[in-house]
């Protein structure tokens, strides 16, 4: 196996863990801010893996909130008794990306319920789209994809992009903010091509479904490869 691959894969092995103990400590909980989970959740990853790095800033969103895409930034949120929320988080392992987001629902609400499961199938059944025809996709193609996907499962499709490159920290600096480096409609670069350097580069994927009459939104990501 690839060693940047490895690398990437064992990072999120270990931000899994993170999220394991989110749950196992049950800090997602209704009377919360969105700031405080988010602050609890740093202080866990600290604790837990000595995380003190992430590469994107940390994302709480509850009830309309999870209708925005990552470069919003809402006012705080209180999170309430029958509420949905996601997390985005993009923790730094040994100077290894990784980058998980997850939905969580409070109460018994059944469309919220819907949400929370449809963002992971949707996810899943799009990686075994991307894995049968990797070598042809382009970005667009796929976005395109994603967004049918969408509609498929009765959502609306959530953000100009369903994914990005990711790598060795800071990515960011190394490829650039174009739209060649993320799953994007304008990209019309195969998915599968190498970097400038020759070497095989690396997605992550990303769900984000969303009904905007209901005022909610879910979001599942995480290593596409």
């Amino acid at each position: 196996m690839n060693t940047t691959l490895q690398n990437l894969i064992e990072a999120e092995r270990k931000a899994e863990l993170l999220f394991q103990a989110i749950e196992g400590r049950r800090l997602v909980e209704a009377g919360k801010t969105e700031k405080q989970l988010n602050e609890a959740v740093f202080a866990l990853a600290d604790e837990l893996l000595g995380i003190k790095k992430f590469w994107h800033k940390r994302i709480v969103r509850a009830g309309k909130n999870t209708l925005l895409p990552y470069h919003d930034n809402p006012p705080d949120l209180t999170i309430q008794d029958d509420d949905i929320l996601f997390f985005d988080f993009g923790p730094i392992f040994e100077e290894w990306e990784a980058d998980l987001g997850k939905t969580y629902v409070i109460g018994k609400d059944e469309r919220k319920h819907k949400l929370k499961r449809d963002v992971e199938l949707a996810w899943h059944e799009g990686k075994a789209y991307y894995d049968q025809y990797k070598d042809s996709l382009t970005g667009a193609d796929f976005y395109q994809y994603t967004s049918e996907l969408a509609k498929k499962y009765g959502w609306d499709y959530g953000n100009i992009h369903c994914g990005h490159l990711i790598g060795k920290f800071p990515h960011e600096k190394i490829v650039g903010e174009d739209e060649i480096n993320y799953i994007h409609p304008n990209n019309h670069k195969k998915m599968s091509a190498l970097d400038q350097n020759g070497h095989e580069r690396f997605w992550i994927y990303e769900i984000h479904l969303i009904d905007r009459e209901l005022e909610i939104g879910g979001f599942f990501e995480q290593l596409l490869s």
